[in-house]
């Protein structure tokens, strides 16, 4: 059985797996993510592969990183939320490692897992939009993951929905992440919290009274249980990320679009307002089949296993 290893690479931790052939995970295992620091997420890639190694046979690595890829998936050129500027990740890490290495960013990791082994196994066209503490994004057309002349594509959470709006980490302003991200989420709930609105209360109560301790899932947990004010937080980023997704389809008209991340996990909550603002904002609606919107079903794993199944193509 030909086993790799998957290695997620984030803002805030870095998981890592071993994945057979079917994409089953055998074991897994996560470490904190020194992200400020570009030497040290090289390290701790490497212990952590080294310690699943120690108990399986693994011949290959698969790295998810958040950020742009060059075409020849070996260099992180731009990581807006790691220490990551124009580094030759694949060869550190052979090095580091002894094993051959493929790099590729983490929304198309997670975009392959989907499409080999969840949501998107029975389609060849397949849009995979991440929403987490960024908005990130994967094009599988023709069954081939799409990369672009020089690699960087699909990366949707930049594109300007809003001009001279809020400042993102890539260097522009009015980037769709800004609006419709687990960060977006949190920003806005805690501007809220801390400026007295009366409707934030009962989320402020719920962090303690700290508005500073209000989290994305903290939302999520008071919109489920009922709270108008946290569920209009959700609905709202869920309208930012349906408008984006229809500008997307239009262009790449793909048969099924797939959301995952940290924030898919307020289920209903987010998807019933993304689908109504996909259909109202997608041009030639009543007049073009129109794509499906599904939940990821590999979840936060799926960009383990996507990494690991992408080191053996």
């Amino acid at each position: 059985m030909t086993l790799a290893c998957g290695v997620d690479v984030g803002g805030t931790k870095i998981a890592g797996a071993v994945v057979d052939l079917e994409g089953k995970i055998l074991e897994e295992a996560r470490v904190e993510s020194p992200a400020m620091d570009a030497e040290a997420i090289e390290q701790a890639i490497a212990d952590l592969v080294a310690d699943l190694r120690s108990r399986h046979e693994v011949e290959r690595v698969g790295i998810g990183a958040a950020g742009y890829v060059d075409a020849k998936r070996a260099s992180v050129m731009f990581a807006p939320n790691l220490a990551l500027r124009d580094v030759d990740l694949k060869s550190e890490l052979e090095q580091r490692i002894g094993l051959p290495v493929v790099v590729e960013n983490d929304a198309n990791a997670a975009a392959w897992g989907e499409f080999a082994f969840g949501a998107g196994a029975d389609v060849d066209d397949l849009l995979m939009v991440t929403v987490g503490t960024g908005v990130g994004g994967g094009i599988v057309l023709d069954g081939r993951l799409y990369r672009g002349a020089f690699g960087p594509a699909a990366e949707i959470g930049h594109l300007r929905v809003v001009p001279e709006g809020h400042l993102c980490g890539c260097g522009q302003r009015g980037c769709l992440e800004q609006y419709a991200s687990g960060r977006a989420l949190v920003r806005e709930a805690k501007t809220a919290a801390a400026g007295g609105v009366d409707a934030a209360e009962p989320l402020l109560a719920l962090a303690g009274g700290d508005a500073e301790a209000i989290t994305g899932p903290l939302v999520t947990e008071a919109a489920q249980a009922g709270d108008p004010f946290s569920i209009e937080l959700i609905a709202s980023l869920a309208r930012w990320l349906g408008g984006g997704i229809a500008s997307l389809v239009a262009v790449l008209d793909p048969a099924a679009v797939v959301i995952g991340g940290g924030v898919s996990e307020a289920g209903d909550l987010l998807m019933l307002p993304l689908r109504s603002a996909f259909e109202s904002q997608l041009s030639g609606r009543g007049h073009r089949p129109v794509a499906e919107i599904r939940l990821a079903t590999l979840g936060n794993k799926a960009g383990v296993i996507g990494a690991a199944d992408l080191a053996r193509h």
